[in-house]
């Protein structure tokens, strides 16, 4: 085990804390399952539940472990060529997408000859996030005029955006604001910013109009539950989600201070997505407001640990790909807890490294993977550092020695440099006799 550890690179605090969470994971998951028990085949046993929970996070820290390998400054050109690839599965997602549960949204696609459904937007942030902070940190010593920015930058963007938007705009509209905040630490001009915050807030109003006019198209079937989700988070009207909301205020208050206990909850029965989505409030029904605290808290000092980690990074390349790959995590975390505790309207965001789910806890390890990458970066280069102190200063020992051996005579001079090399024979070039060939002949 001691050794396994020590081939963990990179940042041994974040570690710990996405070990915390994985690990915390397993109660929860286990005891929200029995709904899906009963309605999948009726006899309530979620060991099968648990057992495929486990292999999620197994291959997902494997994940983390493999990408923390590779240098993170590879992944600068792979997101160029990695973009055009997330777009052709986001319009295939699009037009050909699965249907999960019988949502009215196709997010995810199936892998051939698996069967293991895959949910594009998780992937296609990752690839967006690296790309703005490729071009960010391109860009940091130029003045690139608003066009060439807009067409390099923006334009990428936005496509990836139009291609989420139909089916998800909750992820849509997280990837816009942590695309505008990546753009204000990188020191984008703000006035370009505000423009482009304009121009998404019009396309989106275009979007809405467009709905309007083509109710029944598929491409916007999405746009009439966007409607009543914020409706009903701003009214009193009963419907679908303003149960969920219901029972999930219900299994909170059921809580209280210390909860009912590992696997007590009631309303896991009755929350349809009590494993992914509304995973928080079975947390704060089961450990009470002191495990819901405590889930809240690791995320802060997770999210800690990743301001460190920016600003150790010694390039704006590496300090923009923490930022842009570790904040949307903490963000989707709160968002989930503020949708338990109705704070926002229903969104569908889960919880990160908690909720059950194989594509999003395996992005959320690829992407920890990198942040982790960079911490190891960092890291090496210390090592590298105090490896050349350590040289410099054994070398200057050396040169010293050597100094203090000039002002000695001959004799002492060769007991010293005797004593260095450990009894090696010396060998010289130096000639004191008279015949010149002795130096040679008598070694």
């Amino acid at each position: 085990m001691k050794e396994l550890v020590n081939k963990l690179k990179g940042d041994r605090v974040i570690w710990s804390f996405v070990a915390l969470l994985a690990l915390f994971s397993f109660m929860p998951v286990f005891s929200a399952s029995s709904n899906l028990a009963y309605i999948g085949h009726g006899t309530g046993n979620t060991l099968g539940y648990l057992v495929k929970h486990l292999a999620h996070i197994c291959i997902g820290f494997m994940i983390i472990y493999w990408v923390h390998k590779v240098p993170y400054h590879y992944f600068r050109a792979i997101s160029k060529i990695a973009l055009p690839v997330v777009w052709i599965l986001l319009l295939y997602t699009l037009l050909k997408g699965t249907v999960i549960a019988g949502a009215n949204a196709s997010r995810w696609i199936q892998v051939p000859f698996i069967g293991i459904t895959f949910q594009t937007s998780t992937l296609a942030s990752i690839v967006l996030f690296i790309y703005v902070a490729r071009y960010l940190s391109k860009t940091k010593e130029e003045n690139e005029p608003f066009q060439t920015s807009f067409v390099q930058l923006w334009i990428p963007v936005f496509i990836t955006l139009v291609l989420i938007l139909p089916a998800n705009f909750s992820t849509t509209a997280l990837i816009f604001s942590m695309v505008m905040m990546l753009t204000f630490i990188g020191k984008y001009p703000l006035k370009y910013i505000g423009f482009i915050i304009g121009s998404g807030i019009a396309m989106l109003a275009f979007f809405l109009l467009v709905a309007k006019a083509f109710p029944e198209s598929r491409f916007f079937s999405r746009v009439a539950t966007w409607e009543s989700r914020i409706t009903n988070f701003t009214t009193d009207k009963p419907d679908e989600d303003d149960y969920q909301i219901e029972k999930a205020k219900i299994a909170i208050a059921s809580g209280r201070l210390g909860g009912l206990g590992p696997g007590k909850s009631v309303q896991k029965n009755f929350l349809p997505q009590s494993s992914s989505d509304f995973i928080y409030a079975i947390v704060v029904e089961e450990y009470g407001l002191v495990g819901g605290v405590s889930i809240l808290l690791l995320y802060l000092l997770l999210l800690f640990r990743f301001v460190i980690a920016s600003h150790k990074a010694n390039t704006l390349f590496g300090k923009l790909v923490v930022v842009g790959l570790g904040f949307p995590m903490i963000f989707q975390a709160m968002i989930n807890m503020a949708v338990a505790v109705e704070l926002l309207p229903v969104t569908g965001q889960t919880l990160p490294l908690i909720s059950s789910g194989g594509s999003s806890i395996w992005m959320t390890c690829f992407a920890l993977g990198i942040i982790i990458s960079v911490t190891k970066k960092d890291e090496e280069i210390v090592e590298e550092q105090q490896e050349k102190e350590r040289r410099k200063e054994a070398l200057q020992r050396l040169i010293d020695k050597e100094l203090a051996e000039e002002d000695l005579p001959v004799d002492e001079r060769e007991e010293i440099r005797g004593e260095i090399y450990e009894g090696e024979p010396m060998y010289s070039i130096e000639d004191n006799s008279r015949n010149p060939m002795n130096a040679v002949l008598n070694k």
